[in-house]
């Protein structure tokens, strides 16, 4: 399935832009509500992510500095080229694989717990979150998933087991998201390596606006 499937409203409203109701100036800026597929979407729609819990509440997150990447923009180096032949790439085929490698809890930061590992899952059953996944033969070495709000692609976790295979699943993501836009959440050293750039949360939020309800090709066949 790729096709995103209509979901019901949600119960709970999450700030627009242009809102009187202002953002505290933290990263993290409210907690409450769950993780039911309209409730994650409404609130990627208005430029927020969950992360974490507060006494079993999810905490939801909107970055005062977003990592962004337009797909145009990403940084390819030579090695990286040459890397991308001794493997291959699929789209949806292994979601729960790439959200489980993921989770490992033995990775450092691991934050992905059973609540959002199921939330996410579902989505992907309805057609909103999806996983790119690198091979190498028939062992999964590398992938990442998120969710695609009309033109954009809300980057959720990337995971690598061989090295250049989170690369070559962002390469192969951006390929795919062309002409969109790809949040990342935070920028990172690594990630700035690849293009990523910090803009402030306003504009992103504005930016969000922007690409949540354009009607894109199908990516993900």
């Amino acid at each position: 399935m790729t096709e995103p499937q209509p979901l019901p409203p949600s119960p709970w409203q999450f700030p627009e832009p242009g809102d009187p109701v202002e953002l505290p100036p933290v990263d993290c800026v409210v907690g409450g509500a769950d993780l039911e597929p309209s409730t994650v979407v409404a609130a990627y729609r208005a430029a927020l992510f969950p992360m974490g819990d507060d006494g079993g509440a999810p905490l939801w997150w909107s970055p005062m500095q977003r990592g962004i990447l337009w797909p145009e923009q990403l940084h390819v180096s030579r090695s990286l080229r040459r890397a991308m032949g001794r493997f291959t790439t699929t789209v949806d085929t292994a979601f729960e694989d790439v959200i489980d490698a993921c989770a490992d809890p033995s990775r450092p930061g691991a934050w992905i717990d059973e609540p959002i590992r199921e939330a996410y899952v579902r989505l992907h059953e309805l057609g909103w979150a999806h996983s790119v996944e690198v091979w190498s033969e028939d062992q999964l070495v590398g992938g990442l998933y998120g969710l695609e709000i009309g033109d954009l692609f809300a980057g959720e976790s990337m995971f690598h087991r061989a090295t250049d295979a989170s690369k070559i699943a962002l390469v192969e993501l951006c390929r795919r998201m062309a002409g969109g836009l790809v949040d990342v959440q935070w920028r990172t050293d690594h990630l700035a390596t690849l293009g990523v750039v910090e803009v402030p949360r306003e504009e992103y939020r504005q930016l969000v606006v922007r690409h949540r309800d354009r009607r894109s090709p199908d990516r993900w066949t």
